[in-house]
C-alpha cells in the first residue's frame, strides 16, 4: 500500500474502521426519501460521526460544504430500476473525474455470479489500475448476485470479497451473511478490510445487531445507505452505528446513547 492510499483511507475511515454512508441511490431509484434535499442529509449523517459519504460525481457540488470534515467517495458505475436489468452496472465516471470533484476514494459495484460479471471484472480491474497511479483508494462493492445465487451465502460472499482483493481493491463491501460464525468465513477470505451493506431498512435494533455481529466476525465497519439516510433521525442512527463500529458498544447500548427506542 502506498503512502497516498494509506493517507486517503484515513480520510474515509478512522483507525482502520469505517462508517460510510452511500447516497448514490438517486441514479438507481430517483430522488427517494432522504435524497431530495441531500445537502441536509449529508450534514446530518456527518454531524452524527460518519467517516465518509459516497455519491455519483454529479452530486459533488452538493456534497462539499456539508461534510463537517468527513471524507468523500465518488461511485463509478450504476443502473436504474427502470432498465432491463439492475445488475447491469455501467461505468458512469473515471478516476480523473472523481479527483477533479474532490474525491478521497472511488468505488465500484460488481455483481459476482450475474450475467454481467465478466464486463464488471474488466471494469474493476481497469479502475484499480488507474486509481493506483494517483494513490487513490478503491472500495469494491462485491455482491453475490445472479441466477441461482444466494446473496447471503457465506461461500458466495467469501468468493466475492476475495475477487475484490484479486482485482486490486483496497477495501471491499458485501452483504452480511446473517450471523457472526458464518461471516468469519467471509472476513477470513481476504486480507482487506470488509464492510457490510445495510440493505433495506429493518428495525434499528436488527440493523445494529447485524453491525455488531459483523464486527465480532472481524469486519472493519459498514457502508449503510437507506438504513441511515431514510431514517426518521439520520443523525441519531449514525451516532448509534458509530458507537458500535468505533466504540465497540452493544446494539442496545448504542441505541440508548443515541436516544433511540429498542424495538426487536
Amino acid at each position: 500500500m502506498t503512502t497516498g492510499v494509506r493517507a486517503r483511507l484515513e480520510r474515509i475511515g478512522t483507525g482502520g474502521r469505517y462508517v460510510i454512508v452511500p447516497m448514490d441511490h438517486g441514479i438507481t431509484l430517483g430522488a427517494i426519501t432522504g435524497l431530495e434535499r441531500i445537502e441536509r442529509t449529508i450534514d446530518a449523517v456527518t454531524s452524527g460521526g460518519a467517516d465518509s459519504v459516497l455519491t455519483q460525481k454529479g452530486i459533488a457540488e452538493r456534497v462539499h460544504g456539508n461534510t463537517n470534515g468527513a471524507g468523500y467517495i465518488v461511485h463509478l458505475n450504476g443502473s436504474t430500476v427502470s432498465g432491463p436489468d439492475t445488475n447491469d452496472k455501467r461505468i458512469t465516471g473515471t478516476v480523473k473525474a472523481a479527483i477533479r470533484r474532490g474525491a478521497d476514494a472511488v468505488s465500484m459495484h460488481i455483481n459476482v455470479g450475474s450475467d454481467h460479471e465478466p464486463k464488471q471484472i474488466e471494469d474493476l480491474a481497469e479502475i484499480t489500475e488507474r486509481a493506483a497511479e494517483f494513490g487513490l483508494p478503491v472500495l469494491a462493492m462485491t455482491y453475490a448476485r445472479g441466477p441461482g445465487v444466494d446473496e447471503h451465502d457465506a461461500d458466495a460472499l467469501a468468493h466475492a470479497v476475495r475477487l475484490g482483493e484479486e482485482l486490486g481493491a483496497d477495501l471491499v463491501k458485501t452483504a452480511y451473511s446473517g450471523d457472526p460464525n458464518s461471516f468469519e468465513q467471509v472476513t477470513d477470505a481476504t486480507s482487506l478490510p470488509v464492510v457490510i451493506a445495510g440493505g433495506k431498512p429493518e428495525s434499528d435494533y436488527e440493523s445494529l445487531q447485524a453491525v455488531r455481529g459483523a464486527m465480532d466476525a472481524g469486519a472493519a465497519g459498514v457502508s449503510m445507505g437507506r438504513t441511515v439516510f431514510q431514517h426518521d433521525d439520520p443523525e441519531a442512527i449514525t451516532r448509534a452505528v458509530v458507537d458500535v463500529v468505533h466504540e465497540d458498544r452493544t446494539a442496545e447500548k448504542a441505541l440508548q446513547r443515541a436516544g433511540l427506542t429498542i424495538e426487536a
